[in-house]
């Protein structure tokens, strides 16, 4: 998620947590959430609002990697594996893209 931060607003980073929202301010006069990754007891978060707003980002995702999915835009994991980790960094990549083109960032 750090690779797409630099037009992000960070507003937690510490080693547990890590969020970003965007700068584009939404009906409510707060700041739209794009996603964070959050280390629990038994497992890692990464959320990715993106696809809660644009679920056909996840038309190409694995089902491997939806198996993972809890609820509409979180995905958990409780180890550590190269293939999924990689592909949720293009599935991110693309959701950066998204908000981007929808002039979210």
């Amino acid at each position: 998620m750090r690779r797409n931060a630099k037009d992000l607003e960070c507003t937690v980073d510490r080693p547990q947590e890590i969020t970003y929202y965007t700068r584009y301010i939404m009906g409510n006069k707060k700041p739209l959430f794009f996603g964070s990754v959050r280390v629990r007891k038994a497992y890692v978060s990464y959320h990715l609002m993106p696809i809660y707003s644009d679920p056909d980002l996840l038309i190409d995702v694995s089902d491997d990697l939806k198996r993972r999915m809890q609820g509409k835009s979180c995905f958990n994991f409780t180890r550590h594996d190269d293939t999924l980790f990689s592909e949720l960094e293009r599935l991110t990549d693309r959701c950066y893209r998204r908000y981007k083109a929808n002039k979210y960032i």
